[in-house]
């Protein structure tokens, strides 16, 4: 969409995006195994909350949103790409709550690994894929199209679109997508209610006992981006245990002496449930940076970068040098796009600090079974140990 009231300070003619707007197969650069999403311009809407009333605007943003420098934030509002209830405001504003905050700036999404996503089975109003790793379900933080929802509406025309369960980005296997609110209604309520057995593969180090129970709290650090365990501890464990009930059932499936591949059926659904029960158990899995001891021998080298920005934020990444030169066009790419003046990432395709050679997870959703259905995903390379 065109933005014509309070349009910001820009010489270009600039078309920005909302999320109202679908994504194409023209937005995505597929190179070197890896899917980038062509930058663009977009409007992040959000409305103020109440620890951000009393700032100033630049203040609020220079506070809150640590990615960009403050200098980019007094030249963002000067310039009316940060506007509050749609009108332009000083750099000395003071934000009331609730008020409305739109943030127009040139999107660089992070990029993904550059695998197809299968559709394994569809029906009037169910479709199943294949989720690869490293790709997000649905928009979040910031992917938009750069997700299962968004390629499948760009590639295949897929529209609207209602996941049912969640899959971690670096996990991968069987997604089960509703095509109508109704149905996945239906599916969920069967879920909260326990009728969904769900099962996963995961390769593991060392050799897994044939079969194990993890019955222990999880709680889950957003600001850490991960779990931990709560072990009962004393009687009045119960009252501060911060921690939500889980529950993991695991099943050797084989061994090679150094890993083993394990049949994981979550009885609940945690934040990083299994991947934190298994390191509990002293079995983590054998490529997550994340939940990988220092102490645990024989731990697999590859696949480590799973993670690794949250398990390491002081780690130099590698990232893209695929760069484009003042006429929009690509040194190393062929590809055209243009250069934002007040952009922070141009004139790298992807945004700074994103490893585009992140790997997946040894973990894959293999089937998950209602009531009177069983929706199944093929078993990835990995799962072998031969």
């Amino acid at each position: 969409m065109k933005r014509k009231r309070s349009q910001p300070d820009d010489t270009m003619d600039i078309v920005w995006q909302t999320p109202a707007n679908p994504p194409h197969r023209q937005d995505y650069i597929l190179r070197d195994g890896v899917r980038y999403v062509r930058p663009y311009y977009f409007e992040f809407i959000s409305h103020a909350k109440k620890r951000w009333a009393g700032k100033t605007i630049v203040d609020l943003f220079a506070d809150e949103f640590k990615g960009r420098p403050r200098d980019y934030y007094v030249s963002a509002v000067k310039t009316g790409r940060i506007q509050v209830d749609g009108q332009k405001v000083p750099i000395s504003y003071v934000v009331q709550p609730s008020q409305k905050i739109s943030h127009f700036l040139h999107r660089h999404e992070p990029p993904v690994m550059a695998m197809d996503i299968q559709i394994l089975h569809t029906e009037l109003d169910v479709v199943t894929v294949y989720k690869p790793a490293t790709t997000p379900v649905h928009p979040c933080g910031q992917y938009r199209k750069n997700t299962v929802v968004g390629i499948l509406q760009a590639e295949h025309d897929l529209a609207p679109l209602f996941p049912i369960h969640r899959l971690d980005r670096l996990v991968s296997g069987l997604l089960i997508i509703a095509r109508s609110a109704s149905k996945a209604d239906i599916f969920r309520q069967q879920i909260e209610s326990g009728e969904v057995k769900k099962q996963y593969i995961a390769r593991v180090t060392g050799v897994f006992p044939d079969e194990q129970v993890a019955d222990v709290n999880v709680n889950y650090n957003a600001r850490e981006g991960r779990s931990t365990v709560e072990v009962e501890n004393g009687p009045t464990w119960k009252s501060s245990a911060k921690g939500k009930s889980a529950c993991t059932k695991f099943t050797r499936v084989s061994t090679n002496g150094t890993q083993s591949i394990v049949l994981c059926e979550p009885i609940t659904g945690r934040t990083h449930q299994i991947r934190v029960h298994l390191q509990y158990l002293g079995h983590p899995i054998a490529n997550d940076f994340l939940y990988l001891s220092e102490s645990v021998p024989h731990r697999s080298i590859e696949g480590l970068s799973a993670d690794r920005a949250a398990a390491n934020p002081g780690l130099p990444l590698t990232v893209n040098h695929c760069k484009i030169n003042e006429s929009g066009s690509g040194d190393e790419c062929a590809e055209d796009f243009n250069i934002d003046p007040m952009c922070t990432n141009c004139p790298d395709l992807p945004p700074k600090g994103y490893d585009i050679h992140e790997a997946g997870l040894w973990l894959h959703c293999i089937r998950y079974s209602g009531p009177d259905w069983t929706y199944e995903c093929p078993y990835p390379k990995w799962a072998s140990l031969t």
